[in-house]
């Protein structure tokens, strides 16, 4: 797919959540964090649902089921029914289901998530290697997964058993803090077999399709907190993204970005959803948000002038990402990304 090389965020004079009819809200780092509510989270979302715009929650971590998802986020306050949650294990269940025959045996490295979903596309999950699965699939299984699992799996994909992994996020956020995530547990099967899986998680599009054909969404809005999965999973299907600075990611990742990590939208919350976005214009040599004006040169950033961080961060971006062309800015920033105290 040919896309356009983005080199500004855009602006609306819409609220976002009338601009597009359904948010894909990645969860960790943006609606909640070690399990509670975000600050705005919850009054951010009720409003847009209020207002009409359909709320779905896409999540790389295979691990819980949907119906545990939402009972977590209806405690929050922000009510959800199993159906507003899509899963990376539901994604690579359906990719499992077009690969192998009908009510096959998938051997399971993983936890309740995944065995709810290959159930729910009639296959039947089984533990061991001897159990002759049609397939072998890893999610995340939790920090008290045993180490045979990962045996289990190298047994079956030695024996030529196609091999299925939800995500290969590497890390996965916890109340007490960074934590191997299911792609730690994949490369230590990776390492013993030399094989590699099919993916299904974001980037990848297999979850875009989930995420769409669960929603029926139209006009949807990829709202995230991760260049690298929910910025990229957008991109790569092709929709618009809002990026809040919630989560992992920070004024000198967003700057350096590359193309496929560049989001339509920069806010700092779930607010951004119910406003719309200022536009960033150009300015002689740079460009200019708000009360703000950036310029590229000599190698670094400028920036100039005064008023709300997020407009001279949008700038910056501007010139960062208009120097760096279809590559990666490699101006210093620091200095001007200092003036914004974010």
């Amino acid at each position: 797919m040919s896309q356009q090389v983005r080199t500004r965020p855009e602006g609306s004079g819409r609220a976002l959540s009338e601009a597009y009819d359904t948010a894909l809200l990645d969860l960790d780092g943006v609606v909640y964090a070690g399990g509670e509510a975000i600050a705005h989270a919850v009054d951010s979302l009720v409003a847009a649902r209020a207002g009409g715009m359909h709320l779905a929650y896409v999540t790389n971590n295979a691990l819980r089921t949907p119906d545990a998802v939402a009972a977590h986020l209806t405690e929050l306050g922000i009510p959800a029914e199993a159906g507003d949650v899509i899963t990376s294990a539901q994604a690579v269940a359906r990719l499992i289901a077009e690969q192998v025959p009908a009510g096959a045996r998938v051997l399971v490295v993983g936890g309740a998530g995944l065995r709810v979903a290959l159930r729910e596309r009639g296959l039947v999950p089984v533990e061991s290697a001897d159990d002759d699965p049609a397939a072998v699939v890893q999610g995340y299984g939790g920090p008290e997964l045993p180490w045979g699992r990962f045996a289990e799996a190298c047994y079956a994909i030695a024996r030529g058993v196609p091999w299925f992994a939800s995500n290969t996020d590497l890390t996965i956020p916890s109340a007490r803090g960074i934590a191997p995530g299911n792609g730690a547990a994949v490369a230590v099967v990776r390492i013993a077999t030399g094989a590699e899986p099919q993916v299904a998680g974001k980037p990848l599009p297999p979850m875009h399709r989930e995420t769409i054909l669960r929603t029926g969404a139209r006009r949807p809005l990829v709202v995230g907190d991760r260049l690298d999965t929910d910025i990229e999973g957008a991109f790569n299907g092709g929709v618009d993204s809002l990026l809040v600075l919630t989560g992992v990611t920070d004024g000198p990742q967003l700057l350096a970005a590359p193309p496929q990590h560049r989001p339509t939208y920069v806010d700092a919350d779930l607010r951004g959803m119910l406003a719309g976005q200022p536009e960033v214009v150009e300015a002689g040599a740079g460009f200019r948000c708000g009360g703000w004006t950036a310029t590229a040169g000599d190698g670094r950033l400028e920036l100039d002038g005064e008023g709300e961080a997020l407009d001279g961060l949008r700038a910056l971006c501007a010139a960062a990402w208009t120097a760096a062309g279809e590559g990666v800015c490699e101006l210093d920033g620091g200095k001007a990304l200092a003036r914004l105290a974010l």
